[in-house]
C-alpha cells in the first residue's frame, strides 16, 4: 500500500492556497481510489463467524458444510454425546467436512451445561450469529427420563441466552421441531396452528425453549432470532461423507429402514396399519437434510434484516406413509426391507404435514429434493458407511 506525501511549495501570489487546494484534492481522490483498488486486490472482508452448537450432529454438521459454502466462518461447540470422535478428538463428522471442502474448522469440545467455558469461547470470538442445535432429542428416552432433558435442554439454552446477552450477541437460529404442534388439530400444519400440546418431554423441551426466547425478545428489542420448526429430515449430503449415524438403535424411521436394507437390522416394525391414511401406515413431512440446512442459511440471511422473532415451518408440504418410504428405500438400495406389522405406539398420529409457504414468501426457500433424492442420497450414505462414521474413512 503506498504512502502519500506532500511537498510545499512557497508562493506568494494571492492564487496560491486556491491551487494548493484544487492539487490536493486531485491527488487525494486519485490516492483513494488507488488504495480502495489495492484493499479490493487483498480479498473480501473477513468472513462473519457463526457459532454452531452441536455442530458435529447430523443436522448441524450438514449446515457447517452450508456455511462455509455460503462464506460464513463456523465455530463448532458438541460435547460428543451423540457424534463419534476421530482423530485428535475432533469429531469424524468435521474432519471429513474439512476434507471434503478442503478447509480447517475450529472445533471445541464444550457442554453447554459449561458456562464459564462458554464466556471463556465468547471472549475469544466475536460472533455475528449463533445456529442452536446442541440438546438432547431422542422422543421415547425423553418420557423415561424427563428430568434430564428439562436440565440439559433447558439450562444448556439458558446459559446460551445469557452470555450471547452478556456479550452482545443478540442474533440467534433455533434448532426447534414440529413436536411443538402435538397433535394435529388440521393439515397442512402452519405456523398459526396451536403449540405446547406436546406428548413428549422432548416435545415440552422444544416448545418451552421457543416461549424463553420469544420472551426475552419482548424484553431485549435489539434481538432478531429465527425459530425453525422442523419437521422429518432425512438424506444424506451428496457426497455420501456425511449423513445420520445413530448411536445405538435408531429412534427415527428412515435410519432405522436403511440399517435393515444394509444388513445391521434384522427387521423393521411398523407400529400400527390401521390409520386412515392411504395404506393405513402413519404419514409424515419428510425433508432432504442439504434442504434443511439451506433453510438456516436463508434464516441468516432474515437476521439482517432486523426481523425481531420469527417462527417458520420447514417442510416439503407433502406427506408420505411409512410403506411408501420402505418401497422409495428398496427401490434406492436394491434391496428388499423385511418388516413386521406391530401395534401402535402412544402419542402417535395418523398423518403430520407442513404447509410451508411462509418460509417460501420470507425466506425466499423453498424444499428442492423429491422423495426419490433423499433416498438416494440416504443410500449412498450407508453404502459407503455400513457402520457410520465408526467405519473411519468412507469406502
Amino acid at each position: 500500500m503506498q504512502k502519500l506525501m506532500l511537498v510545499w511549495v512557497g508562493r506568494s501570489d494571492p492564487g496560491a492556497t486556491l491551487g494548493l487546494t484544487i492539487h490536493l484534492s486531485i491527488i487525494f481522490i486519485a490516492t483513494s481510489s488507488h488504495l480502495t483498488s489495492a484493499a479490493n486486490q487483498e480479498g473480501p472482508q473477513m468472513a462473519e463467524k457463526v457459532l454452531v452448537t452441536g455442530g458435529a450432529g447430523y443436522i448441524g454438521s450438514h449446515c457447517v458444510v452450508e456455511l462455509i459454502e455460503s462464506g460464513y466462518k463456523p465455530v463448532v461447540v458438541d460435547n460428543l454425546s451423540n457424534a463419534v470422535k476421530g482423530e485428535a478428538d475432533v469429531p469424524e463428522s468435521i474432519q471429513r467436512i474439512e476434507k471434503l471442502l478442503n478447509t480447517s474448522i475450529e472445533f471445541h469440545d464444550l457442554d453447554l451445561l459449561d458456562k464459564a467455558g462458554l464466556e471463556k469461547l465468547f471472549k475469544k470470538h466475536s460472533f455475528g450469529a449463533v445456529m442452536h442445535f446442541a440438546g438432547l432429542k431422542a422422543v421415547g428416552e425423553s418420557v423415561e427420563q424427563p428430568l434430564r432433558y428439562y436440565r440439559v435442554n433447558l439450562t444448556a439454552t439458558i446459559n446460551l441466552l445469557e452470555v450471547m446477552q452478556a456479550h452482545r450477541v443478540h442474533n440467534l437460529v433455533f434448532s426447534s421441531s414440529a413436536t411443538v404442534y402435538g397433535d394435529p388439530q388440521y393439515l397442512p400444519i402452519d405456523e398459526q396452528h396451536p403449540v405446547g400440546g406436546c406428548t413428549n418431554p422432548y416435545g415440552k423441551t422444544k416448545y418451552f425453549i421457543e416461549e424463553i426466547i420469544k420472551d426475552h425478545c419482548k424484553a431485549e428489542k435489539d434481538w432478531n432470532v429465527v425459530l425453525l420448526r422442523y419437521f422429518n429430515p432425512i438424506g444424506a449430503h451428496a457426497s455420501g461423507q456425511i449423513g445420520e449415524d445413530p448411536q445405538g438403535i435408531p429412534n427415527n424411521l428412515l435410519p432405522y429402514v436403511s440399517q435393515v436394507a444394509i444388513g445391521r437390522r434384522e427387521c423393521l416394525s411398523v407400529f400400527g396399519n390401521d390409520y386412515d391414511t392411504v395404506d393405513g401406515t402413519g404419514v409424515r413431512d419428510y425433508i432432504h437434510v442439504v434442504d434443511l440446512a439451506k433453510g438456516h442459511i436463508a434464516a441468516l440471511r432474515k437476521l439482517k434484516e432486523s426481523c425481531g422473532c420469527k417462527t417458520y415451518n420447514l417442510g416439503t408440504g407433502k406427506g408420505y406413509s411409512v410403506f411408501q418410504m420402505v418401497t422409495a428405500v428398496e427401490k434406492a438400495s436394491g434391496r428388499k426391507v423385511s418388516y413386521k406389522v406391530a401395534p401402535r405406539r402412544d402419542g402417535d398420529v395418523a398423518s403430520c404435514y407442513a404447509d410451508p409457504r411462509l418460509a417460501e414468501t420470507e425466506l425466499a426457500w423453498k424444499a428442492e429434493f423429491d422423495l426419490e433424492r433423499m433416498c438416494e442420497d440416504l443410500w449412498r450414505w450407508q453404502s459407503k458407511n455400513p457402520t457410520g462414521f465408526s467405519n473411519g474413512t468412507a469406502s
